[in-house]
């Protein structure tokens, strides 16, 4: 009856879309009600310094599967085109996912949302289920899935149809001897937020101040639409506030209903859970609305490259606690080669370690870990670079910049930008030496972004050599 043993244990990975990191309860918002992921929550680990290999979706949730890095697996912005069908393109074909190495392990894995890396209509390997939208997201009534490469439009509300359909293999894996992965992966809270969600949801929010959402001037690099919307906002603030707002509480609920089926199946305690989102969000953050390409040239607050990140397996991994060491979603696929023990030993070039060790009963100290490097980020967005320490931010942009410095410690904010400040000359010296050197090892200069004209306006086709002028969309109007 699916995995009983938590030291193989099942795992379900619960991904939403567009979620800020503020977007939660438990992160300390007093204004939104995520009572499902608070409790989540209470009974594991959230980290609080989790950031996204890139602030858009594909490259984000490529690097999560992949443990690769923009520049290694080659998606570097949201794929605007070949979804599914005839002339779908599976953008991670030659790659290995870590769905596959739980294939290689027995496991049974199912999708149940958005995939977003091309070919979505087709299953991976090692799938036995594969509910899956059309493209990356749109209405949420009538949403284009795919399920079982057989396409039909979705009637009822997607979160809870998403919901539903985990709650059936939940149900159905229980039955059987093999170990499960389930990938639950919302398009809630991405937009569109006017008039979209339920009633029940946008009515708590319908006298809400928004304290936690203030509205500064508009931030000059924001590409707006021909009606002089933000590119990744809507024209109504305050209804795309409640509709925001609404699509995070109405994926908490759904939450809660596939974590109680888990608890009323018995397999709570034999299952690895992980919350998380692709990228961060700004809701009129830094007078944004959008995540890294929410500008341009695109940008890396950490408002779009820091992601929820929750963790639990009650009985393995400790309940109520904190963590604020920085980690990457490219430590993802070691880390969880670690906690499932599978027979498989990671690249010499990925970029990412195994933090097992935070999610033990005496977690080792970061400068007590020998042998990665802890204390820094690294993420990258085309030729927008970033390394990120616990104090420092310093953001690289070729080939001409704009640059950006942020003393952290004192500026949390992002507020200030230092690049041109002598006194600090040798600060932005040292990161940006380090910046080129840590990329220098990883990158595989086919694939290298910093060479690509990037937008944010999305990718159209895999990286070749004669590609380059045309695998990406020109912004909005140019």
């Amino acid at each position: 009856m699916a995995s009983r043993d938590p030291r193989r244990p099942n795992v379900l990975l619960i991904l939403s879309d567009d979620q800020g990191p503020w977007a939660m309860g438990c992160a300390g918002n007093h204004e939104i009600r995520t009572p499902h992921l608070d409790a989540l929550a209470a009974r594991g680990i959230r980290f609080s310094r989790f950031f996204c290999t890139s602030p858009v979706c594909s490259p984000a949730r490529a690097s999560l599967f992949t443990g690769l890095l923009p520049s290694q697996h080659g998606v570097h912005d949201w794929l605007s085109y070949h979804h599914a069908g005839r002339t779908g393109i599976d953008f991670l074909a030659d790659r290995l996912l870590f769905t596959d190495l739980l294939a290689d392990a027995g496991y049974r894995s199912g999708l149940s949302g958005k995939w977003h890396l091309g070919a979505n209509d087709r299953p991976r390997k090692g799938f036995v289920h594969w509910y899956a939208h059309e493209s990356g997201g749109g209405p949420y009534h009538g949403a284009p899935m795919y399920r079982d490469e057989v396409r039909a439009e979705e009637p009822g509300y997607l979160t809870d149809a998403l919901a539903d359909d985990a709650e059936r293999f939940l149900a159905a894996e229980a039955e059987r001897p093999e170990p499960f992965h389930l990938s639950l992966h919302f398009t809630a809270p991405h937009k569109p937020w006017k008039g979209q969600h339920p009633r029940a949801f946008t009515d708590l929010y319908e006298d809400c101040a928004f304290e936690t959402c203030p509205q500064g001037p508009p931030h000059p690099w924001q590409p707006l639409d021909e009606d002089g919307t933000p590119v990744g906002g809507e024209s109504d603030i305050r209804q795309a506030l409640i509709g925001y707002f609404a699509a995070t509480t109405a994926m908490d609920a759904a939450v809660g209903r596939v974590l109680d089926r888990l608890d009323t199946l018995g397999l709570t305690g034999s299952t690895l859970t992980v919350f998380t989102s692709d990228n961060g969000f700004n809701a009129g953050h830094h007078g944004i609305w959008g995540k890294g390409n929410g500008t341009f040239p695109q940008n890396m607050y950490d408002s779009s490259v820091v992601v929820p990140c929750l963790i639990s397996q009650p009985g393995r991994i400790p309940e109520g606690r904190h963590c604020d060491a920085l980690l990457s979603q490219y430590d993802f696929l070691p880390t969880l080669v670690d906690h499932l023990g599978l027979d498989h030993t990671p690249a010499p070039g990925l970029p990412g370690r195994s933090f097992t060790d935070l999610l033990g009963d005496s977690p080792v100290p970061d400068g007590d870990a020998p042998d990665r490097e802890r204390v820094v980020v690294y993420d990258e967005y085309g030729p927008v670079r970033m390394i990120r320490t616990r104090d420092w931010k310093y953001v690289h942009r070729y080939p001409y910049g704009p640059h950006e410095l942020y003393e952290l410690a004192t500026d949390p904010g992002e507020e200030h930008n230092l690049v041109d400040k002598p006194r600090h000359g040798a600060v932005r010296t040292q990161l940006a030496a380090r910046l080129d050197a840590w990329f220098a090892e990883y990158v595989d200069p086919a694939l290298d972004g910093a060479r690509l004209p990037v937008t944010g306006s999305g990718q159209r086709t895999p990286i070749t050599p004669g590609s380059l002028p045309t695998a990406f969309e020109p912004l909005p109007g140019g």
